[in-house]
């Protein structure tokens, strides 16, 4: 037993490193202020102004998730900054699915022993993809937890509120021949990573391998980030062009189109409207993955798909292209109750 008794340290917690990470992302936290932040970090709560953000009669919309095993491949490879962008886009992508604009956001980083390094790699990355979406960084937790994780492992959560004016939100509308238009994704986002992992490993690959289809390592390929679809999305909501918009996460186009359609309508989309990207063509060889396994389980290329109005396909795709998303018109809605595919994706 140390001299003069056991300290919270002696148990594996470091209330100093907490503390210098605190410092050292306050400056992250700052560049990402927007209308309605109210203070900074280090309060026991976190407050936002919506009428300062320009909200008259506004319903508060929430919205929380994490990465996955995605962390897995960022623990091991060192490289953990992408994967706090990958947070804030799994939150605020699916708040816009709502109609709502994301306003501020929060973090959960739990770890056995606090690296500030890596913590505040992660939380720079969380920085950059609120302000990527105008999106305040107005709080968080950082845990440290000894016995409960092992190594270098942490876990992440993200909690994102963001706000419409009440009766604007989606999905609202969908009809019998409204277009579906499909948002390129930038690859795997952060969906299916336990069998991304299962093949590497069956294959006795390594992330430092070469990639076969990107100019990097095949670990910081597979690590590329999920891509934020809300400013492209915000503009086509406020242009009124959308009836609705999915967000491709588990499940791919498969479970995730029919979320934004009643009970009566369906989908017909052609598999022949985009290419499929080389990281999912490359996952089907290695893994023998069924074209139906591969809809299901992946984004397949197509991370957002968006509800529109005949009428309003080209203030849409303009609306997305001025986000800087590339637009593919990918089917329609149908009578019906399924999603049926047209064309070969593999």
């Amino acid at each position: 037993m140390a001299t003069g008794g056991l300290t919270y340290a002696d148990a594996g917690v470091d209330i100093d490193a907490g503390n210098a990470l605190v410092e050292r992302i306050k400056s992250a936290s700052l560049r990402t202020s927007r209308p309605g932040k109210v203070d900074g970090l280090g309060g026991f709560g976190a407050m936002f102004d919506l009428k300062e953000a320009g909200f008259e009669d506004p319903i508060i919309v929430a919205a929380t998730d994490g990465v996955g095993t995605k962390l897995k491949i960022a623990i091991e490879t060192g490289h953990v900054g992408g994967v706090g962008i990958d947070l804030v886009a799994m939150c605020v992508n699916d708040l816009v699915c709502q109609g709502a604009e994301p306003l501020f956001f929060l973090d959960y980083l739990a770890t056995g022993r606090l690296d500030v390094d890596q913590a505040a790699q992660v939380i720079e990355g969380i920085a950059d993809g609120c302000a990527r979406s105008g999106c305040a960084l107005i709080g968080g937790e950082t845990a440290e937890m000894p016995g409960m994780y092992a190594g270098g492992d942490f876990d992440l959560a993200g909690f994102a509120v963001g706000a419409m004016e009440r009766g604007r939100g989606l999905p609202s509308g969908v009809s019998e021949g409204d277009v579906l238009l499909g948002l390129a994704s930038d690859g795997v986002h952060s969906n299916g990573y336990s069998l991304v992992r299962r093949i590497v490993a069956e294959h006795d690959h390594s992330w430092d391998d070469a990639c076969p289809w990107a100019d990097s390592s095949l670990g910081q390929a597979l690590l590329t980030p999920t891509r934020l679809y809300v400013r492209g999305a915000v503009n086509a909501i406020r242009a009124g062009a959308l009836h609705g918009l999915a967000h491709i996460t588990g499940g791919g186009l498969t479970e995730n189109v029919p979320r934004v359609l009643p009970e009566d309508l369906g989908a017909e989309i052609d598999l022949g409207a985009w290419e499929l990207p080389p990281v999912f063509a490359w996952l089907a060889e290695k893994g023998c993955i069924a074209e139906s396994e591969l809809l299901r389980t992946f984004n397949a290329g197509i991370g957002m798909v968006a509800v529109t109005p005949e009428v309003s396909v080209e203030v849409a795709a303009a609306a997305f292209g001025k986000g800087g998303h590339r637009v593919f018109r990918i089917g329609r809605v149908v009578a019906g109750d399924e999603v049926a595919y047209q064309g070969k994706l593999l």
